[in-house]
C-alpha cells in the first residue's frame, strides 16, 4: 500500500476526528460563550460603575483613578477571557483526544490498525519495529526515524489540520 493508499485510508478516521471535534466544541463552545458574555457583562458593568463614581466626585484625581481602574478592569476582563478560550482550546483538545482513544473499542479498530501498520512499513520500510500505543494506535521506529501513528498523535493533528475553522470556536478570526 503506498503512502497516498494509507493517507485515502486514514480519511474516514480524520474526517470522524474532526467531525467529533466539532460536535464536542459545539456544546463547550456555547457554555464558554456563555461564560465569556457573563464575565465581560460584570466587568463592563464594574467598569461603567467606577467610571459613574468618578464623575460624581468631578475631581481630576478621581478621573485618574477611573481611567486607571477602567484600564484595569478591561485587562482583566481580556485576561479573563483569554482564559476561557485557552480552557476551552484545551478542553476540546481532550475531549478529541478521549473519543480517538475510544476508537480501540470500535469494532472497525483492527481494521484501522492494520492500515496504520500498512502506513508506517510504506513510511519506514518492511523492517520497521511497530508498537501498539497504550492509547490505541502505534509507533514505528526503523533506526534513528520514528513514526507516532498512535490515536491521539492523530487526533491532535486533526485537530490541527483543521485549526482554521476551529479557530471560530475560540472567537478568533
Amino acid at each position: 500500500m503506498t503512502t497516498t493508499d494509507a493517507d485515502a485510508a486514514l480519511a474516514p478516521l480524520e474526517e470522524r476526528l474532526l467531525a467529533d471535534a466539532r460536535a464536542a466544541a459545539s456544546g463547550i463552545m456555547a457554555e464558554a460563550r456563555e461564560k465569556a458574555e457573563a464575565i465581560v457583562a460584570e466587568a463592563e458593568e464594574e467598569a461603567a460603575g467606577i467610571r459613574g463614581a468618578a464623575v460624581a466626585a468631578g475631581e481630576e484625581a478621581a478621573r485618574s483613578e477611573v481611567a486607571l481602574r477602567s484600564a484595569r478592569v478591561r485587562r482583566q476582563a481580556h485576561e479573563t477571557v483569554l482564559a476561557a478560550r485557552n480552557e476551552l482550546r484545551l478542553e476540546v483538545r481532550r475531549a478529541v483526544r478521549e473519543r480517538a482513544s475510544a476508537l480501540v473499542e470500535d469494532p472497525r479498530y483492527p481494521d484501522l490498525l492494520e492500515r496504520l501498520r500498512e502506513r508506517a512499513r510504506a513510511a519506514l520500510g518492511p523492517d520497521a519495529v511497530l508498537t501498539e500505543a497504550p492509547e490505541g494506535g502505534l509507533v514505528a521506529e526503523a533506526g534513528s526515524r520514528r513514526l507516532d501513528l498512535s490515536l491521539p498523535t492523530l487526533a491532535d493533528a486533526a485537530l490541527e489540520a483543521a485549526a482554521d475553522q476551529v479557530a471560530g470556536l475560540w472567537g478568533e478570526t
